[in-house]
């Protein structure tokens, strides 16, 4: 009997996904940690801003400041972690490389999918692309039988759909990046230290299986995507009838003096409330407790309790510190003491518009002059909430998004300038404002008073296009009338700001061809408020 055998056509071969030549190991725990060595110490300094868990299972974790992460230092926790790191780095191990570069990675090189080995020393200098055609699930291994460096400023860039969570490098040797490496994918360095300098990036991790790491000032997150978890944070607490008013108090008096401007009622469950100009309130003034203030005080009891007895995630450890560029992601955190809030916050819902923060501070809180919190990937104000066991000060001319609840203390200097985009409610103490903004995010139906931001957000429509993006964007808002200093502003998958542009036409053409190859989501705001945003991808 005669056989007839086929030969699979070439251009068959190159519809097989690439990610079936390089497999992708089990990382286990280690995957929730950004930096962690099995044996050595792992130290920062500088200001470094960490998302991802920190440790060592042998030695001691030091220097770093609030980190948007569990610190796990000789204990279970790392135990189970120093397993994964080594079952991944026996794994990865293991691969066969069919694909052999030079031991100069770079200058403008760019690699597809598939198991790569250096059979020495390994140098990353200027850009290296990995290209994954198309194909989000591809997978890039990259294996150094020696010490790996990077020049100053070195880069590798994900085009076409790579994702950093797909990219692994095993280094047999000491890990050392230059300042300003931008760094993608998770390393595993064998029996070697890791070092990264000042104004490195890595979107991956940094794992040993033996051998310390040092940071300082870095800006370093475990990579989205590959099956990670989409993180919606707790559950928001019910406001009820409080939802209704931008500023009250159960139990204290609420005064103005100078011209405030409020979107939402002002009142209190026991005393007066004075100074508030009604043409300036887009609310109901309550100058003396009634129903609503005593439906109002209950709900906040309500909406209080709930808040204090919720377990925290994470425990921010120095709230001495809190601010300066943090990053935190949607989870319920702890500062332990009071908490002093200087510079600025970012608020990362990571995409997820739906993603809420509860932030619970033990002590009295404060903020220095001009502090600010920024959303961004899609974090909204209504979802952010601050449970303050205190007095309340917020520092001239700072800007202050989510509903604070502050439990049996004075909100006391709301202070010129302030803008709260959200609530202030205390459950005991006095409320004053001075000159200052306050705008009710998502009013409840009932409530007498219209969200003014959302009258104009429904007669406003925005488009933001192309998308791929190109070498020039548009935005396009149908009403300007309805905006206010009205800007756009787009985030790499950092939260860094890569654009901020004024928008003063209807229609407005912006130069993008700065923007490298990856996703970033954008803002449209009006005001300080966003009116709109969304993801964009970038081919270039």
């Amino acid at each position: 009997m005669k056989k007839t055998f086929k030969i699979l056509p070439a251009f068959l071969l190159l519809l097989i996904p690439a990610s079936q030549f390089a497999q992708a190991p089990v990382l286990g725990t280690a995957a929730n940690f950004v930096l962690f060595s099995t044996n050595g110490a792992v130290t920062n300094s500088g200001i470094s801003h960490i998302t991802g868990n920190v440790g060592t299972n042998n030695g001691s974790s030091t220097g770093f400041g609030n980190v948007n992460g569990v610190m796990n230092d000789a204990n279970s926790v790392s135990a189970q972690c120093a397993t994964d790191v080594l079952t991944a780095y026996n794994q990865l191990n293991g691969t066969t490389a069919t694909l052999f570069p030079a031991a100069l990675l770079g200058n403008g090189q760019t690699l597809t999918p598939g198991v790569y080995s250096i059979s020495s020393a390994a140098t990353l200098n200027l850009t290296l692309n990995l290209n994954a055609q198309g194909n989000s699930n591809a997978v890039f291994i990259i294996k150094i039988q020696g010490p790996f460096s990077t020049n100053a400023s070195a880069k590798v860039k994900l085009l076409n759909g790579a994702l950093a969570c797909n990219v692994f490098w095993k280094v047999e040797g000491l890990v050392s990046m230059a300042s300003g490496t931008s760094m993608k994918g998770t390393i595993i360095a064998n029996n070697a230290a890791i070092n990264m300098n000042t104004g490195d990036t890595l979107e991956g991790r940094a794992l040993s299986t033996t051998g310390a790491i040092s940071i300082n000032g870095v800006l370093a997150n475990t990579p989205v995507g590959c099956g990670s978890p989409v993180l919606n944070g707790p559950t928001a607490p019910n406001l009820g009838a409080a939802g209704c008013y931008a500023l009250f108090s159960s139990s204290g008096p609420v005064s103005n003096s100078g011209t405030s401007h409020i979107t939402g009622d002002v009142g209190t469950n026991s005393g007066l409330t004075t100074g508030y100009n009604a043409s300036f309130v887009n609310g109901r003034i309550h100058p003396i407790p009634d129903g609503s203030t005593a439906q109002s005080a209950t709900d906040l009891a309500i909406a209080y309790n709930y808040v204090n007895t919720l377990t925290h995630d994470i425990e921010l450890l120095y709230p001495a510190q809190f601010g300066n560029n943090l990053v935190l992601t949607p989870h319920t955190y702890l500062l332990n003491a009071a908490t002093v809030f200087t510079d600025t916050l970012y608020l990362n819902a990571q995409g997820n518009t739906n993603a809420v923060f509860i932030i619970k501070i033990n002590g009295a809180f404060s903020t220095s002059t001009y502090s600010k919190i920024l959303l961004i990937n899609g974090a909204q104000s209504k979802n952010v909430y601050w449970k303050i066991e205190g007095a309340v000060s917020l520092n001239n001319y700072s800007v202050f998004r989510g509903t604070i609840i502050c439990n049996n203390g004075a909100l006391g200097a709301l202070n010129t300038g302030v803008v709260i985009d959200g609530r202030a409610l205390t459950t005991t103490g006095a409320l004053t404002t001075t000159a200052m903004d306050a705008i009710a995010t998502n009013l409840p139906l009932n409530c007498s008073t219209v969200d003014v931001k959302s009258i104009n957000a429904i007669n406003t429509k925005i488009s933001v296009y192309p998308n791929p993006i190109s070498a020039y964007s548009t935005v396009s808002i149908s009403n300007m009338s309805n905006m206010k200093d009205a800007r756009l502003t787009i985030y790499n998958i950092l939260g860094t700001p890569v654009l901020n542009k004024l928008l003063t036409e209807e229609t407005t053409t912006i130069e993008t061809n700065h923007i490298p190859s990856g996703i970033y989501f954008y803002e449209v705001s009006s005001d300080n408020q966003i009116m709109q945003s969304g993801k964009l991808i970038s081919n270039q």
